[in-house]
């Protein structure tokens, strides 16, 4: 028995873009429940707009836009419902616990750190930049123009950049 084209077309959206959502989810969570809970809610605003999809813009740039302004609303009612504080993260990675770790992979550690203390636009800025999404379709899923894009992306760079220097010396 087939399902509804609809029910069918949706699912072919989910698989085709499952990464973006894991990766905003893994981004604004910490917590693997924290995260399942987000990508449901992902996965639920998707399903109610997906009737009102415009064609006039990429598939991607209006899944970016749903998941973005999930996880952001999401994140804030988290932890504004945090009746805990939470442990820092400086130098606390659970995820890869060799002592020896290449350069390269201590590199891209600090990066992840250092974009998860960034500020919620911030870091939606930095996902989709790292994703090489043209500076056109970062504007269009952020809502900002693609001068305030550029100009964002060259200041967190130089704050990375400094982050970075700060702990060569």
């Amino acid at each position: 028995m087939s399902q509804h084209p609809q029910n069918e077309a949706f699912l072919q959206l989910l698989a085709q873009y499952k990464k973006i959502i894991f990766k905003i989810c893994n981004a604004y969570c910490k917590e693997v429940e924290s995260r399942k809970d987000l990508a449901q809610e992902i996965v639920i605003q998707l399903w109610k707009s997906f009737s009102k999809y415009d064609p006039q813009f990429k598939m991607s740039t209006w899944v970016y836009r749903i998941s973005l302004n999930v996880a952001i609303s999401f994140y804030r009612r988290e932890r504004k419902n945090a009746n805990t504080s939470s442990i820092p993260d400086e130098g606390f990675d659970i995820a890869d616990d060799k002592e020896s770790k290449s350069e390269t992979d201590t590199n891209i550690a600090l990066l992840h750190q250092f974009i998860n203390q960034l500020d919620e636009l911030h870091k939606a800025l930095m996902i989709l930049y790292l994703d090489d999404n043209s500076y056109k379709d970062i504007a269009e899923v952020l809502g900002i123009t693609e001068t305030n894009v550029a100009t964002k992306i060259s200041r967190i760079k130089q704050k990375l950049k400094q982050q970075f220097e700060n702990i060569k010396n």
